[in-house]
């Protein structure tokens, strides 16, 4: 059987990827720009590929994590 993965614990440093890429909070990552990040070396890759990976879960689940994340702040 699979370990039980939280991804909350996973994501470390949220926005980073973002920040690193030059795009402004609130603004979508571009697939292209995603894909291409996710190509390098290093940690803008990790994180890249990460997002890419999360990208694949079910949209219920990303409405729930966002909302939990706004509510901390």
């Amino acid at each position: 059987m699979a370990k039980k993965l939280n991804i909350k614990k996973a994501i470390k440093k949220p926005g980073s990827l973002r920040k690193s890429l030059g795009i402004k909070k609130g603004e979508k990552i571009p697939a292209k720009v995603l894909a291409k990040a996710a190509k390098k070396p290093g940690k803008m890759g990790q994180r890249a590929r990460f997002a890419q990976t999360l990208k694949g879960f079910k949209k219920s689940w990303r409405k729930k994590y966002q909302v939990e994340k706004k509510e901390k702040d």
